[in-house]
């Protein structure tokens, strides 16, 4: 029986990054679980790659059909952006190992879905300060920075992601991310022990 990795953190803690050096864990086979988003595609994002990127109506037809396991709504600077979770058909937790970004509330919708047993949280953290510089830096490389977001998500995380939340998401285990080589060491040792 296959697990569902859902890696999730603050904006800004390394989940991209981390999850690049998850896929290419070899002994795992993990496959891809691909989000879907109405936000617009950002700078050296490809449809089908980070998410697969629709519009409002998108989003209705899907819902209409029974298909999103999990969605969330945010009023941006920019309007209502959704992220979402599809039954699309990838996705086979008898055969297949998979491996998700999402948020802590994406977790707790989609672990209810599939099952608790079957949905594995990694939680990454790292300091604020260190956070908010690599938020600054990544919007600074877009054609069209928007620092309005930027700092709306900041702020945000500290609500979406406190304590209280975390203690009833049932997570007791969180990866520091400040040594990339250390940390995917901890959460395969991790993985390892829960499979």
């Amino acid at each position: 029986m296959g697990k569902m990795l859902y890696l999730m953190g603050k904006s800004s803690t390394g989940k991209d990054t981390v999850y690049r050096k998850l896929m290419e864990w070899k002994q795992l086979e993990l496959k891809r679980v691909v989000p879907y988003t109405t936000r617009p595609i950002r700078l050296g994002e490809s449809e089908g790659k980070e998410y697969h990127f629709t519009d409002d109506e998108g989003y209705e037809l899907l819902v209409k059909q029974g298909k999103v396991i999990e969605s969330r709504a945010y009023h941006t600077y920019h309007g209502l952006w959704r992220y979402f979770t599809v039954d699309d058909g990838e996705i086979d937790l008898r055969e297949n190992n998979y491996l998700i970004i999402g948020t802590l509330e994406s977790y707790v919708k989609t672990a209810d879905y599939f099952g608790k047993e079957k949905v594995l949280p990694i939680l990454l953290e790292l300091n604020d300060g260190v956070r908010l510089q690599r938020a600054l830096d990544r919007e600074r490389k877009q054609e069209n920075p928007r620092y309005q977001e930027m700092c709306r998500r900041y702020l945000a995380d500290a609500e979406d992601f406190s304590e209280e939340k975390i203690a009833e998401a049932g997570i007791d285990k969180r990866f520091m991310n400040d040594d990339l080589e250390r940390c995917i060491a901890d959460i395969k040792e991790y993985v390892l022990k829960e499979l």
